[in-house]
C-alpha cells in the first residue's frame, strides 16, 4: 500500500498545489512568498490525502 500511496501522492500532490496556487493567484497574491507557501501546503495537504486513497483502494 505504501507504493501505492507514493504513485498517488505524485498526481495528487502536484493537482493540490496547482489548485492553491491558483486560488491564490486568484484572491489577488501574485508575489513569491503566497505562491511558495501555497505550493507547500498543497504537498503537505497531499500527504493524507494520498494515504486515504491508497488505503481505499487496496
Amino acid at each position: 500500500m505504501f507504493r501505492l500511496a507514493l504513485l498517488l501522492f505524485v498526481i495528487i500532490g502536484a493537482s493540490t498545489a496547482g489548485i492553491l496556487i491558483v486560488a491564490a493567484l486568484v484572491a489577488g497574491l501574485d508575489t513569491q512568498t503566497p505562491i511558495i507557501i501555497a505550493s507547500a501546503l498543497g504537498f503537505a495537504l497531499a500527504v493524507p490525502i494520498s494515504y486515504l486513497v491508497a488505503s481505499k483502494l487496496a
